[in-house]
């Protein structure tokens, strides 16, 4: 039959002769011709429709439900009609009545073609359901996980035709799913014929790649999960995620243990060159702490460890050697060579993982661009996919060490920058983990001078009526990364902070706030227990940091030789700051603000996408090796870019994107500061 869908493909069935029907699935449009009383989900199969099961069509699962369309279809050329599908049947009945199914929708295993039919296939029955994200713009993940799960029956031993168990086993997934399993870990043996007498022959098989059996249940089983993982210098996180759902059930995180081997990453190596075998001693703080998280996870959601099947990680290189167990100081020199910059697998077992996730568990680590930029920087590549794009995208995965990535579809560079842990809160006189009472949001009135801010946990300024109520509780804390972004740049716009960063003691004749400290001088930004200031160092703190941010960016720029169009913050630090705050102190490169985003873990949303999506594994393959890495280390006009970059916004480089939105201090004059902080108005006060 003709058929004018482009999209449609015609397929004759091999049904025995006889009267046949045209049935033609959407949203597909894939069409064929079928014998009476061939089920639909054989038809589906026959056609390569994506209809979903799990129980090999015993109506079991529900995971092939259909919805038959009535009318007349003259796109199709067909009339579709209630009375051409088979009436609802026990198997039917019982499912709806245990499970529960909505009353247009039928099971596609159980109910037959009597007719011509046009026949939709619901998202949530597709195998490769679409899970749009946040930024649908970019891309979505296509669920097609690495693991699947095959219900079968196994056909009992017989003294006649001796077997073992496994080649059985195998033998039915054959059959019954058209596997060829070649490979079963030795875990599996040693429970399949338990499982397979326990469940009376009928069993649940996880296959891994579609030919390696990694797990088996008896009878029928339907969940299955897996682990998406940022492994951090500062902070980890898990996400536990239904892996055929696509669906976060919960994400747990916790502070890096190996804090106490040092803040930033060179000071960890630094301690293993220090420290013989101190290697050993971060890799079981790590380990032991991924272990707790995916613990919490699994008890949060009321899942089994055996059901958490699949791992995937990412992070920076020193955290991916040391979570391997891989001395990582050949990186704390040059050429910071890596033991591998590829993608691997190992068994969950390997990291001392046994008995949080399924023995048969693998953990996927995503490969490395090359030095100091990791998979953590893979992660995000596949999660925004500047890539793909027309525009030049900055990408900045903000953190203790930050990993930008420049460039669009023509070409993509990447590098990394030491900014530290101050923009998270640490080396802050009063910085804290963004937490309940912690000062995330700033504004100065530049006439009195005087502040007002909000706290983790609050809703209202601490000038509105009720704050003190309200944060009576949670207390305020201390300042959190976000909180001194924003106080610092409320103060540059104040004229409470010269261009180069030093707090002005001139302004203490305008502020009782300003107070001396030595030869510098700090603010009072919270009067209370405990007093929270901004001091000069924590201001030196942030200029190293963001210096060091922009610097690295301007690098790229330079490499690429085209201006920043877009710009993307990345990190659960960058999901927070405000764009406009953060340009005025030059964290980032001018840009239209419109055009600045914030898109929270985008390592952890990529190391999520490879966790559904195994085609995205080769993937990220790809786009690794085709980026371009600059060794900020070795490049000489590093520090060039970081003297410039020390200053507010800063020293020589224009920002008339950002001039458009808001008005920037003029410039004070080299002679109302020097070097060591002390300013006119210090002078002043000391003649007094």
């Amino acid at each position: 039959m003709a058929d004018a869908d482009p999209t449609k493909t015609d397929t004759q069935s091999t049904a025995p002769e006889g009267k046949t029907a045209h049935v033609v699935f959407t949203p597909s449009g894939r069409s064929g011709d079928f014998a009476i009383g061939t089920p639909i989900l054989q038809a589906a199969r026959h056609l390569g429709v994506d209809l979903d099961s799990v129980c090999g069509g015993r109506g079991i699962c529900g995971r092939c439900q259909i919805t038959p369309s009535v009318g007349d279809f003259s796109k199709f050329q067909i009339k579709s009609k209630a009375e051409n599908i088979s009436p609802m049947n026990a198997v039917e009945e019982r499912y709806r009545s245990k499970r529960s199914m909505k009353a247009d929708r039928r099971l596609g295993c159980s109910s037959t073609i009597q007719g011509d039919l046009v026949i939709d296939i619901p998202a949530d029955s597709q195998v490769h359901k679409q899970v749009v994200r946040k930024r649908a713009e970019v891309r979505s993940i296509e669920i097609n996980p690495v693991v699947r799960l095959h219900y079968v029956e196994v056909e009992e031993p017989d003294m006649h035709h001796p077997s073992g168990d496994l080649e059985r086993l195998e033998q039915a997934l054959y059959e019954q799913w058209g596997l060829t399993v070649d490979h079963a870990d030795l875990s599996v043996i040693q429970i399949l014929q338990k499982a397979l007498r326990k469940g009376e022959w009928k069993i649940t098989a996880a296959v891994r790649n579609e030919h390696e059996l990694i797990y088996v249940w008896p009878g029928f089983h339907d969940k299955i999960f897996g682990c998406a993982i940022d492994v951090g210098s500062t902070t980890m996180s898990v996400h536990l995620t239904n892996l055929q759902t696509g669906d976060v059930v919960t994400s747990v995180g916790a502070m890096n243990p190996q804090i106490r081997f040092g803040e930033d990453l060179m000071s960890r190596v630094s301690y293993v060159m220090m420290n013989p075998g101190g290697e050993v001693e971060m890799t079981k703080a790590v380990r032991e702490s991924l272990g707790y998280l995916i613990g919490q996870a699994a008890v949060e959601a009321k899942v089994h460890p055996t059901e958490i099947l699949e791992l995937v990680m990412v992070g920076n290189p020193i955290m991916h050697h040391l979570l391997l167990g891989i001395d990582p100081t050949e990186l704390g020199w040059a050429p910071f060579a890596l033991a591998t910059n590829q993608s691997l697998e190992v068994l969950a077992s390997e990291l001392d993982l046994k008995g949080k996730t399924n023995p048969g568990a693998r953990v996927y680590f995503l490969p490395c661009v090359a030095g100091h930029v990791g998979a953590d920087a893979a992660g995000v590549a596949l999660a925004e996919g500047p890539q793909l794009r027309e525009e030049v995208t900055l990408v900045v995965d903000v953190g203790t060490n930050a990993e930008i990535i420049l460039g669009n579809k023509d070409r993509l560079l990447a590098c990394s920058s030491p900014t530290g842990p101050a923009l998270e809160g640490a080396q802050i006189s009063s910085g804290q983990r963004a937490a309940p009472g912690a000062i995330e949001r700033v504004r100065i009135d530049p006439e009195t001078l005087e502040p007002r801010f909000k706290v983790i946990g609050s809703d209202l300024w601490s000038n509105e009526a009720g704050f003190a109520e309200a944060s009576k509780k949670i207390g305020v804390t201390g300042i959190c990364g976000s909180g001194i972004i924003e106080v610092l740049a409320e103060m540059f716009l104040a004229g409470l902070i010269t261009e180069d960063g030093i707090i002005d003691g001139g302004t203490a004749s305008r502020t009782d706030r300003i107070l001396g400290e030595g030869r510098t001088f700090s603010y009072i930004l919270h009067r209370g227990e405990p007093e929270i200031r901004v001091t000069q160092a924590d201001v030196r703190a942030i200029q190293l940091a963001k210096g060091a941010l922009y610097a690295g960016a301007q690098l790229l720029i330079d490499k690429l030789g085209k201006p920043v169009e877009r710009i993307v913050l990345a990190g659960a630090f960058g999901s927070h700051i405000d764009a406009k705050y953060a340009m005025v102190l030059g964290l980032i490169p001018d840009c239209p603000l419109d055009m600045v985003a914030s898109v929270g873990n985008a390592a952890g949303t990529g190391a999520r996408i490879a966790l559904l999506n195994r085609h995205s594994r080769e993937e990220i393959k790809q786009i690794v090796s085709g980026i371009e890495k600059i060794e900020t280390a070795v490049e000489p006009r590093f520090q060039e870019h970081f003297v410039g970059a020390m200053a507010f916004p800063h020293k020589t480089a224009p920002f008339p994107n950002l001039e458009k939105v808001i008005t920037l201090p003029p410039k004070k004059s080299a002679h109302s500061s020097n070097d060591d902080g002390e300013t006119g108005g210090r002078r002043r006060r000391r003649r007094c």
